[in-house]
């Protein structure tokens, strides 16, 4: 049976959870009176955000006549204000469009670059050793951002033309002005993020009560300097942002550290639309995020190493499975220590990556019983093979045009630091560098010479707005999720878990995670996985740690009759919805 039609028929006993009219408190607490495995459905449109009132946002511009892109648009600003750990325009990020009447797809960059004073060494202290320090809570962390960018130049030139960029921006204006309520979700992050916040008196006065407590759920947390902000960028474009008073402010602020970003940075930044990496599995065809994201490169890898191993008959989350699948992901971050960098700096051998016959060349030194230690494992040799806290949303049209983008502050609220006037949180970007060959992130990644620090270079990332289509070549999946390094490993499972187990993107999204990045050299997987299973993968070698949750998935699944989709029940502030 057809996968598409398949889900459609599963779907079929629950059409009456989509409910356009339904207020968002009420329809959580109808989706959360759901078991998590039955998806949200619609006919006419859907968006998947991590953040409610945004995915009510989104959904009210597609009932009134926008597509897909402007529909993304107005959920992107909203993000900014009722999702400040992660939403932004203080950061930047990528999205994947596509457009359903000429069936292209293209990716945008809009990721943040390095200010033209940078350097390599700017990291290291007087030993030559790397500082976390300066590349995570400093001034100096910060990259010019380019979510403003991004977003105006997708409504530019993919929008419907129904809408002017002030009024998708309105919704956005409106609730950083009047305030938002206070959830559970907002109320914890600003609570454990206390120590990074209070450190600038700009951040404090926004997030914590004028005594200095902490909000309680169903505080209003009102953004006044945040709303000035927007409604200047929606009265006069992105400049206000790159060439006016907000850029300016922005610069200010950072001169009062060792910042060294200019308002020259800010002028010079540009959004660019790229090729999207493509790949084929069973006979599906899957577009993901280019360089300077390795998520869409290393998926695709990933995938064409697994083609050839019957994972479907395996089991899902079996130990053989997960022994396949942990391998693999092994042999794709390795070589992302090697070759990953912004392409316009660096010559990444995305062919040879991405070639069916590397990843055949690579399965076949893999040990279907044991696991190969990480201190064996080196970068692979794609030369021959060559021819030539961050927060997801997803959103399809009645058209078919579908959005899937990914954008971030790096750390949950960046920086910490609010550029003072502005409302606007600010990035610490810059940590996604390779601030020393050998030396982790914060995630743990490794990087040498392709992701070195260098003038107006974008760091590298994982980020995977990704499209999944039939083998007809009709959209079938939009997906992509937040996670640091495990993005690219968790949007890897969705796909899987549905392509290969069957299952609807509810169970899909919902499934026990595993996750291997090469170093450090450890199976690092979800709770609920069998105490059997674990016993297995040990015996084969593996190195298995139970840690907390993996990524925070937005997915939607075109079925026959709609729209299928499903918000990860990992974070309890998000919401799916459709019309």
């Amino acid at each position: 049976m057809h996968a598409s039609r398949r889900v459609s028929l599963v779907l079929a006993a629950v059409t009456t959870f989509a409910l356009p009219t339904v207020a968002h408190s009420q329809q959580a607490a109808i989706y959360s009176s759901l078991d998590r495995f039955h998806p949200v459905i619609a006919q006419n449109g859907m968006v998947a955000s991590q953040e409610a009132t945004a995915t009510e946002v989104g959904v009210d511009i597609l009932r009134r006549g926008g597509n897909a892109v402007d529909a993304a648009v107005a959920v992107g600003f909203t993000l900014a204000v009722t999702l400040p750990r992660a939403g932004n325009i203080g950061g930047g990020g990528f999205m994947l469009v596509h457009l359903a009447g000429s069936g292209e797809t293209v990716a945008i960059d809009y990721r943040e670059r390095a200010p033209a004073a940078s350097d390599r060494d700017m990291y290291l202290d007087a030993e030559g050793n790397a500082d976390p320090e300066l590349s995570r809570f400093t001034q100096l962390a910060v990259g010019v951002p380019g979510t403003v960018a991004g977003l105006a130049l997708a409504h530019e030139r993919y929008g419907s033309g129904t809408f002017t960029l002030a009024e998708l921006m309105q919704p956005a204006i409106d609730l950083a002005e009047n305030g938002i309520p206070v959830t559970g979700g907002l109320a914890n992050s600003l609570a454990d993020l206390r120590d990074r916040l209070t450190r600038w008196p700009t951040s404090a006065a926004i997030f914590y009560r004028p005594d200095g407590s902490d909000f309680d759920v169903g505080d209003t947390l009102v953004q006044a300097d945040l709303a000035q902000s927007l409604r200047q960028i929606a009265e006069q474009g992105p400049a206000a942002f790159y060439d006016g008073p907000i850029g300016e402010a922005i610069v200010a602020e950072l001169a009062q550290g060792n910042g060294i970003m200019t308002l020259d940075d800010l002028r010079a930044y540009e959004a660019v639309v790229r090729e999207p990496v493509t790949g084929d599995y069973r006979g599906y065809r899957i577009a993901s995020m280019p360089p300077p994201s390795s998520g869409g490169i290393h998926i695709v890898q990933i995938l064409n190493i697994l083609e050839d191993v019957p994972v479907a008959d395996l089991g899902h989350n079996s130990a053989q499975t997960i022994h396949w699948m942990a391998e693999a992901m092994k042999l794709a971050y390795v070589d992302r220590s090697e070759y990953l960098g912004d392409p316009d700096y660096w010559e990444v051998p995305m062919a040879g990556l991405t070639s069916q016959d590397y990843a055949d060349a690579l399965r076949a030194g893999i040990d279907p019983d044991h696991a190969r230690p990480a201190a064996e494992i080196g970068p692979g040799d794609p030369a021959p093979y060559e021819s030539p806290q961050t927060t997801h949303f997803s959103v399809v049209d009645a058209d078919g045009n579908a959005v899937a983008n990914t954008y971030t502050l790096n750390f949950s609220y960046g920086t910490g630091l609010v550029a003072g006037g502005t409302g606007i949180l600010l990035n610490n970007e810059l940590d996604d560098f390779s601030a020393k060959p050998g030396v982790p992130n914060a995630y743990g990644l490794i990087g040498g010479d392709a992701n070195a620090v260098a003038p107006n270079k974008r760091p590298l990332s994982s980020m995977s707005p990704t499209f999944v289509f039939d083998p007809d070549g009709r959209l079938f999946l939009v997906t992509g999720s937040p996670g640091g390094s495990r993005i690219i490993t968790t949007t890897l499972q969705v796909i899987m878990n549905v392509i290969d187990h069957g299952m609807n993107i509810a169970e899909a999204t919902n499934a026990v995670r595993i996750h291997h990045q090469w170093l450090p050299d450890e199976l690092r997987i979800e709770e609920g996985l069998s105490p059997d299973t674990i016993r297995l993968l040990e015996g084969m070698g593996h190195t298995v740690v139970v840690r907390d949750a993996m990524g925070s998935t937005q997915s939607i699944m075109v079925t026959d009759g709609g729209f299928a989709g499903a918000s990860d029940p990992r974070q309890p502030d998000a919401l799916t919805l459709g019309y």
